[in-house]
């Protein structure tokens, strides 16, 4: 028998006390979210301040999750962004999914 080889990223993963891990998974998803975040305002070149204005929100707020400082937002907030950057939203439970119908919201401009 063979002994599996880990990656770096396992050895850290599996260093990690259970708190530790919690803490990094939450840390894991706010980047994810602030890198989706960035990616879709590139894509659409979108700045903040065009995408906060469609989305009726602070741009402080959109700001703040592109950075990763703004941990907590309202749902009504999170879904005001998704509408303008023409995302859709879908809950899974046991491999059931269930698209989230949101009212279409036109996308906002590309900067100039």
């Amino acid at each position: 028998m063979t002994k599996k080889v880990e990656s770096t990223y396992d050895e850290f993963i599996n260093s990690l006390t259970p708190k530790q891990k919690k803490e990094f998974e939450k840390e894991y998803k706010d980047l994810l979210l602030s890198e989706l975040l960035i990616a879709a305002m590139e894509e659409d070149e979108v700045s903040v301040r065009k995408l906060a204005k469609a989305a009726d929100i602070s741009p402080t707020i959109i700001q703040g999750l592109r950075s990763g400082s703004k941990k907590n937002i309202t749902i009504n907030n999170f879904l005001k962004i998704l509408k303008v950057l023409g995302c859709s939203l879908v809950i899974e439970r046991k491999g059931r999914r269930f698209p989230i119908n949101l009212p279409y919201k036109e996308k906002p401009s590309a900067k100039k």
